[in-house]
């Protein structure tokens, strides 16, 4: 059964595909904190994630034709947004250079704010979780996608999104035992 948020999504994308750059502009305006939020998680950076952000827009633009309409728009925006990050990502750790590799030393320098911030202290423990778990974590947990969205988006099975989001909560609890946020329960 389709929803009227999602059937209001589809005539955004059909009037899109006619050239109306309004509904274009509606598209971009309903969908681009969601796509933000995600690329500034995977990415811990503002202006990569605005760029990101931006080309994913592009991105979705050029391959409107190609988007299933019996399928729901926001995994497979997502989906897409999650690749650009990735290959961000990617060839950046290609072309690492001296200097960036310092930025990325953890500051080992007691923080008293951030030991008292919770908040503060799950994001930078999650940037330490390994890539896939973490984009299946802020998945379901932030943007409040079903396993089910997750796999189209993720282009995986269910299966594979329970066990990633379950890897990325185990990974979180230790980096924050290892960060002396948790203590161990014994």
């Amino acid at each position: 059964m389709q929803t009227s948020d999602q059937h209001d999504v589809r005539i955004l994308v059909a009037r899109s595909l006619q050239g109306d750059e309004t509904a274009m502009l509606a598209l971009v305006e309903r969908f681009q904190c969601l796509v933000f939020g995600l690329c500034l998680r995977m990415l811990h950076h503002r202006q990569d994630a605005e760029d990101v952000t931006q080309e994913t827009f592009v991105r979705v633009f050029r391959s409107l034709a190609r988007w299933d309409a019996e399928r729901d728009f926001k995994p497979w925006l997502l989906a897409i947004a999650g690749n650009r990050c990735r290959s961000l990502l990617a060839a950046k750790k290609n072309r690492a250079q001296p200097t960036d590799l310092v930025d990325d030393i953890p500051d080992q320098s007691p923080d008293l704010q951030a030991g008292k911030n919770l908040a503060e202290e799950v994001e930078l423990a999650l940037r330490n979780v390994r890539q896939e778990y973490r984009q299946a974590f802020v998945l379901f947990h932030e943007q409040e996608l079903s396993y089910g969205e997750i796999g189209a988006a993720l282009d995986v099975p269910v299966g594979t999104v329970k066990t990633w989001i379950h890897r990325a909560r185990k990974e979180l609890v230790d980096q924050l035992r290892q960060r002396g946020v948790v203590e161990e329960v014994r």
